[in-house]
C-alpha cells in the first residue's frame, strides 16, 4: 500500500508544471496585492496566501516578488493604486474583495486578476459565469453564492442566543457592489425569525457616529454588520460604539471579533487567500483566468467573544457556545 501511495504522489507531482513555467527564462514573477484597508488588517490573510504559494514552490524574496498596495481605508485610493500595479507590469493582481477587483478591472483588461473574496461576481459584471469566467478575472467567491441561508444563519444565531430580540439594526455600506444583494438576502431571512430590521447606511467615518446616534434613539435589541472592507477598516470604532449601546452584534469577518464584536459567522477568509494562491500559481504556469472556474467558500467559522459577553452582562447558551470554532476568553 505504501508503494502504491508513493506512486500516486509521484504521478501527481509529475503532472504539475514546475514553478516558473510559463514565464520567460530568468524572469522572477511579480504579484501585486491590492487591498482597501491597512496592512495590519491582512496579516493572517497574506500569510495564508504566502503559505499557499509555497505549496506550489513559490517563496517570496527567492523566486517571486510581491508588491503590496493598501488603500488605508479609502475606496477612492484604489484606482490610483491599481494603475500603479499595472505600470509595474505585475504578472497577476490579487484583489482583496469586490471594490478592489472593480478597481483592478478598470485599470487593465490584460493582466490576470484573482479575487480572494467577492460576493457575487456574475451579478456585479466581474465575470461572465462561475464555470467560465471569461476575460482576465477569476478567484474565490464570497458567502453570497451559498445563498440566503448564510444570512439567515447569522440572524438565527442572534435569535438562538437571545430569544427576546425582535428589532435588529443593520449597518451597511451602500457603495459596496454587493450591498444590494446582501441586504436583500438579509431581508428575506428576517420575517421567518420574527425579526424587524432597520437599515443604517454608512458611507463615511462620520456616518458611523450618526448611525449609532440613531440607534440610541431607536433602541434596537441587536446589531448586524454587513461585510464590507470600509466598515472593516473602522471595526474598532464600530465595536466601541456597539459596546456603548450594549448591543449584542454579529457579522461575518473574524477581525471584528478580535476588535470586540460579540459573534462572527462567515467563511474562513484566510483559507480563501490560501486557495487563491493556487490560482495565482496556475496562472504563472500558463493557465488563463477565463478557464479557471470561480470557486465557492468551503470552510466556515463561528467565533464568539466571551470577553464582550461578560462586559455586556450577557450569557451565551451552551447550544450556541458549543458550536463555536473559536472562543475569545476574558
Amino acid at each position: 500500500m505504501r508503494l502504491i501511495g508513493l506512486a500516486v504522489i509521484l504521478t501527481l507531482n509529475l503532472m504539475l508544471p514546475p514553478a516558473g513555467e510559463g514565464q520567460p527564462p530568468g524572469k522572477i514573477p511579480r504579484i501585486g496585492i491590492l487591498a482597501v484597508g491597512i496592512p495590519t488588517t491582512y496579516v493572517s490573510r497574506h500569510e495564508a496566501f504566502r503559505r499557499g504559494l509555497r505549496e506550489f514552490g513559490y517563496v517570496e524574496g527567492q523566486n517571486i516578488t510581491i508588491e503590496y498596495r493598501y488603500g488605508e481605508g479609502t475606496y477612492e485610493r484604489l484606482p490610483a493604486l491599481a494603475a500603479e500595479l499595472v505600470r509595474l507590469k505585475v504578472d497577476v493582481i490579487v484583489a482583496a474583495s469586490a471594490p478592489e477587483t472593480d478597481a483592478a478591472r478598470r485599470a487593465t483588461a490584460s493582466i490576470p486578476i484573482v479575487f480572494a473574496l467577492t460576493g457575487e461576481p456574475v451579478g456585479t459584471g466581474q465575470v461572465a459565469s462561475l464555470a467560465r469566467p471569461g476575460g482576465n478575472i477569476t478567484g474565490m467567491a464570497g458567502a453570497e453564492l451559498v445563498g440566503p441561508g448564510l444570512f439567515a444563519k447569522r440572524l438565527q444565531l442572534l435569535k438562538e442566543a437571545f430569544p427576546h430580540i425582535s428589532r435588529v439594526a443593520v449597518l451597511r455600506n451602500p457603495t459596496n457592489l454587493n450591498a444590494p444583494l446582501r441586504w436583500q438576502q438579509t431581508q428575506e431571512a428576517a420575517p421567518v425569525l420574527g425579526l424587524a430590521l432597520r437599515l443604517h447606511d454608512v458611507r463615511t467615518a462620520d456616518d458611523i457616529a450618526g448611525a449609532f446616534a440613531a440607534m440610541t434613539r431607536e433602541r434596537p435589541d441587536a446589531l448586524l454588520v454587513l461585510p464590507d472592507p470600509f466598515l472593516l477598516h473602522h471595526r474598532a470604532s464600530i465595536a466601541a460604539l456597539t459596546a456603548r449601546e450594549r448591543l449584542p452584534a454579529i457579522t461575518g469577518i473574524r477581525e471584528y471579533g478580535e476588535a470586540g464584536l460579540l459573534m462572527i459567522y462567515g467563511s474562513d477568509i484566510a483559507d480563501n487567500y490560501r486557495r487563491a494562491a493556487g490560482y495565482v500559481a496556475k496562472i504563472l504556469q500558463g493557465a488563463k483566468p477565463a478557464d479557471l472556474p470561480v470557486q465557492q467558500p468551503v470552510k466556515f467559522e463561528l467565533v464568539i467573544n466571551l470577553k464582550t459577553a461578560k462586559a455586556l452582562g450577557l450569557t451565551i447558551p451552551p447550544s450556541v457556545l458549543g458550536r463555536a470554532d473559536q472562543v475569545i476568553d476574558p
